[in-house]
Formats: structure tokens, sequence, C-alpha cells
């Protein structure tokens, strides 16, 4: 069997690859032109990055945050790009707080959610509260949000693009709070997929499974702990926008450190624990 996986891996990698860049070049920038979208999360990172990716492509754009004085930067920015137009909202995001239905009177085209809540890379403390108020974030306000946008959605025949993270795929160390939010949203994004297509309805759900991306707050996190290089916030969101656009159903990047270790997983998922453990750069405990 060890044989047959060193064939076989290689050559899965291959045809994978294959089709996703087939599908990148059937992206076309103008897809996006006058497209009215929202994108959580963006005063920084990948989110930032997306929105100025959306305004040079000419959607009306529409950012949300924390930090309005932030979000003020990445409007004019998105404004100087050519955007439709832009506009911001501020405050944090919870399933309580801020749902979108009041601010687009307009309509809306896709609505991406990124934000997530502030946790630690660390071994688990035992901390439920903390695990509540994280969930309350990064997976009850993106349900909240989708509940509130989906009437418009259904109208334009929209789409809903969820960021994501390896960690919502495959048990991690150090992530145990953010990776339960993360399997969270593929559990409930990927039913509702299910329901729309017995329904009918003609929205679709694209969820992207990210790698290590070098934002601010990931590189601060794990750049000392973990033994792999980031890859680019700006190529990563621009990947999440073709995804969207195209209507797919997973976005994976960087595609070789997603795609193919959810493939051994489903092979190898002890051997695959082990590979994940050897990218940390950790000392053990003592035995007890």
């Amino acid at each position: 069997m060890g044989r047959l996986q060193k064939i076989l891996i290689p050559f899965l990698g291959l045809v994978l690859a294959f089709c996703f860049y087939s599908a990148r070049e059937n992206f076309k920038p103008e897809m996006l032109k006058g497209k009215r979208v929202i994108v959580t999360g963006a005063s920084t990172g990948i989110g930032e990055q997306m929105a100025y990716h959306l305004a040079r492509m000419g959607a009306h754009v529409l950012v949300t945050a924390r930090t309005e004085a932030k979000l003020q930067k990445v409007v004019e920015r998105c404004r100087e790009l050519g955007a439709g137009s832009a506009q911001l909202v501020s405050g944090t995001l919870s399933h309580h707080t801020l749902t979108p239905a009041p601010l687009l009177s307009g309509g809306l085209d896709m609505l991406i959610l990124n934000h997530v809540g502030k946790s630690y890379f660390s071994y688990f403390d035992g901390d439920v509260r903390h695990i509540q108020k994280l969930l309350d974030i990064n997976f009850l306000s993106y349900v909240a949000m989708t509940v509130s946008a989906l009437p418009m959605l259904k109208q334009s025949g929209g789409s809903i693009v969820v960021v994501s993270s390896m960690a919502g795929k495959v048990g991690f160390p150090f992530t145990v709070p953010y990776s339960a939010t993360k399997f969270a949203l593929d559990g409930f994004f990927s039913s509702l997929r299910q329901e729309f297509s017995i329904q009918n309805v003609n929205v679709s759900i694209t969820l992207c499974i990210l790698s290590f991306i070098d934002t601010e707050s990931a590189v601060r996190a794990a750049a000392d702990v973990l033994q792999m290089s980031p890859a680019p916030k700006e190529e990563c969101a621009l990947e999440i926008i073709k995804g969207g656009a195209l209507r797919q159903r997973e976005v994976y990047y960087k595609y070789t450190l997603t795609k193919i270790p959810l493939l051994l997983r489903d092979w190898a998922a002890e051997l695959l624990d082990y590979l994940v453990r050897q990218h940390y750069r950790v000392e053990r405990p003592p035995a007890a």
C-alpha cells in the first residue's frame, strides 16, 4: 500500500491541479463589475486585500470590521482603485449585533464572510467561556448574517463565500477553540448547500480552505512555531474572489498544502496526524 500511495498521490495531485488551473482560466474580472458585495473583517489581512481586488474590478463594496479608522482608509483606497462605490460599517460582529439587511437597500450579489474573533495559539487551557465567545463571532454571526442576507441573495441569484481554514478540516495542535468554530462552519454551510440543491435555491456556497497565510495576526501568533512559510495574502484574496465568482463548491489555497493532505486524511489519518505534528517546532513536555 505504501508504494501505491507514492504513485497515486503525485498522480492525483497533477489531475487536481489541472482541474484547478482550468477553472482559474475561466475567471474574468468583468464578472464582478457592478456587483454588490459585502466583505466582513476587511480592515486588515485577507479581507482588506479582497476589498482592493473587488474595487479594481469595479464592484460596489461594503466593508465591515471592528475599527472604523482602519476601515475608512480601506474605503478611500477602494475609491481610488475604481470601485463602483465603497462604504463601511464598523462594529463587533456577533449573532445579535449586526446584520446586513438594513445596510443594503439596493440588493446584494455576494456575501463574503471573513471576520474572526481573537484567540490564542497554544495548548487548550480549558476555558469554555472563550470557546462560547469565539463560536458567537466565528460561527453564529456567520449564520445570522446569512439568514439576514438570504432574501436579497435569492433575488439576485447570488453567492455566499465562507472563509475557513485547514483547521476546519483537520485537527491541528494549538488551535482547539478556533478549529472548533471552523469545523462548525463546514457542517452548517455544507448542509445548507444540500438543502439549497433540494429546494432549487439559486444561491451558491463556496467554502474556502486556507493554509498558513502571511496576515499580521497569523504570522505574529504562529511564525515561531510553524516550520513552513506563509502564503501571500494578496494572492489568497484573489483566489477566494475567483472561487466565489465561479460559484465553486470549495476553494483550496495553497492548493498542494490543502487539497492533497485532505486526500491523505481519507486514506491514512494517523499518517497525516504525524506529518502535521512534524511542522511544529515545540519542546516536548517531560513524561508524567
